[in-house]
């Protein structure tokens, strides 16, 4: 099985902070933050279902206005996820413009905004194109635990760090992924047929093991049946793959309190990305800017356990020694668990 998600950097490690995340096969994607998008293909952007932005300065965010701009009157929906003040800074930049054509477009947009807080609260707010992107619904609850979207194949989930400001970290997580085995299944004398969508669904909603399948098939012997239990059928049908974590991690201060809170949501990270903004040796530079260096960074990685490090958002006054960057970060990481 192949993984659920291609990930690159939007803008290389040296440009805008940004991580398009596809998904293998069905034409979605998934952004992490929205600074310059113009590396992106329009084809790339229309896809973009989610963007969740770790906090809303320029770098961060200023891409929102061309993500926008390819995808008005040629995509229904999208979701914008962030942190404190989210939804009034989504609307007061749809505001910025004049809507009075947009009513009239074919495919009209619905804006998703969700708006996270350290206190434990979360906000939903509604905006669409059919209304001048007015604010529609508006909604306001508790926030239990730190998952910010929910599907059936991935979730995301997203704790606060310090960059004088919160600021978002966030964890995209592939669930347990299961394919039939099919030589092993036709070994048995089955077919295919409704049961393995049950039986599929069952193991990935973490069904009890003793739950019954009623198997049903029809070869040239004619129709079967027979009741068999998840956990017998599962070694025998399924091949079964528990899913990768992808880690994106910038702008912080890179705190004890910090590392503490990116160990609890990334412990095991498959994939780490992480800012390395300065060498170790202008960490008075870096405290004053709330940024890690490199070496921080690597720490970091060594802490949660990351099993690969991808160092990105270096300073520009490091340009074209992108590698000391690199060999500082990996230095300090010790190259992913033993």
């Amino acid at each position: 099985m192949s993984c659920l998600f291609t990930t690159r950097l939007v803008n290389g490690p040296t440009g805008d902070p940004g991580l398009y995340c596809e998904m293998n096969g069905q034409r979605r994607g998934l952004l992490f933050d929205l600074g310059e998008l113009a590396p992106l293909m329009p084809r790339e952007l229309l896809r973009v279902s989610h963007a969740f932005v770790s906090h809303t300065h320029m770098d961060h965010f200023a891409g929102l206005d061309h993500l926008l701009r390819v995808i008005l009157g040629r995509q229904s929906r999208l979701v914008l996820v962030g942190g404190p003040g989210f939804v009034a800074q989504v609307e007061h930049k749809l505001h910025a413009y004049t809507w009075n054509l947009v009513h009239r477009y074919e495919v009209a947009l619905e804006i998703e905004v969700r708006e996270f807080r350290p206190e434990g609260r979360r906000r939903r707010a509604l905006f669409s194109s059919r209304d001048a992107f007015r604010r529609g619904e508006d909604e306001e609850g508790p926030w239990d635990g730190d998952v910010v979207h929910d599907e059936d194949q991935f979730r995301v989930r997203a704790r606060f760090v310090d960059h004088g400001i919160p600021v978002l970290a966030f964890a995209l997580e592939e669930k347990a992924r299961v394919a039939v085995n099919v030589a092993r299944m036709q070994a048995q004398g089955f077919t295919s047929g409704a049961w393995l969508r049950e039986l599929k669904d069952a193991v990935m909603s973490g069904a009890p093991g003793g739950r019954v399948i009623e198997v049903r098939w029809i070869d040239r012997g004619g129709e079967h049946a027979q009741r068999r239990t998840v956990d017998e059928l599962r070694p025998i049908v399924l091949d079964e793959r528990p899913g990768r974590c992808i880690g994106y991690v910038t702008d912080l201060c890179g705190s004890e309190a910090d590392a503490a809170t990116l160990a609890a949501l990334l412990r095991g990270v498959d994939q780490l990305h992480i800012e390395c903004v300065f060498l170790d040796a202008d960490r008075e530079h870096a405290l004053r800017k709330h940024h890690l260096t490199a070496r921080r960074a690597g720490e970091i990685a060594r802490l949660v356990g990351a099993r690969e490090l991808i160092p990105f958002h270096f300073s520009p006054r490091y340009e074209g020694r992108g590698d000391a960057l690199r060999d500082e970060a990996v230095a300090a990481w010790g190259g992913g668990p033993g």
